[in-house]
């Protein structure tokens, strides 16, 4: 396992404030070790928590040309058909995952393709499972075509998460399962599928990103 490069200056602040904090106790209340100690230990877990959560673990990725593998770790939370209004503008099945701040962050590419759309939209942080989430919040989409598919993938910011980032460019050929983007400290990410493609996941169901088949296009 390693870290990503998105945290490397997030990692680094974070030791250098919780340095600073224990060695202001430390130096300035040293007849109260109780409190030291107590201070140390919730630090100590506090910088452990963040180096997790930037964590890149190793894994063997699922291919296929007509598999839809799992952008995102996470629950899935969402399978219905709804109307996809930023792109597509018509019925779409919609699948979402949701990603708890113990998940890895790292978001991937679904499918192989060429990027036909990569747009950032500023917005609210209201809690990931809201219904207007998905409009309303910090996100960004991505539209990746493959053959005569297309497929919208669409990172949604949620109620800790302050930054979202996306690597894709419109015109881009991007392979599936190197990475899309990153969303810092939980949220999730919203896949728009052709109407009548086969879901190959159940609700409440865990998956991993790059590994679990979401749907099977046809």
């Amino acid at each position: 396992m390693t870290i990503h490069r998105e945290g490397t200056a997030t990692i680094t602040l974070t030791f250098i404030l919780l340095a600073l904090i224990n060695g202001a106790i430390y130096y300035f209340v040293p007849g109260s070790p109780v409190l030291f100690w107590t201070v140390l230990g919730i630090s100590a877990a506090l910088f452990l928590f963040i180096i997790s959560f930037f964590r890149l673990p190793k894994r063997e990725h699922t291919e296929g040309e007509q598999l839809v593998v799992a952008p995102a770790d996470g629950r899935v939370v969402v399978i219905e058909e709804t109307v996809e209004t930023e792109y597509f503008k018509d019925k779409r099945l919609q699948v979402s995952i949701f990603m708890s701040p113990a998940n890895v962050h790292v978001n991937r590419n679904p499918i192989s393709g060429e990027v036909k759309l990569s747009q950032y939209h500023a917005g609210k942080y209201l809690v990931a499972w809201h219904p207007k989430s998905s409009t309303e919040n910090e996100r960004h989409t991505v539209v990746i075509g493959n053959g005569a598919n297309e497929i919208l993938v669409r990172q949604i910011a949620g109620a800790l998460a302050r930054r979202i980032v996306n690597y894709l460019k419109a015109g881009m050929q991007v392979k599936q399962n190197d990475e899309m983007g990153f969303i810092k400290f939980g949220s999730r990410v919203d896949i728009y599928l052709p109407v009548g493609t086969k879901v190959d996941v159940q609700l409440e169901q865990t998956v991993r990103g790059g590994q679990t088949v979401i749907a099977k296009l046809g």
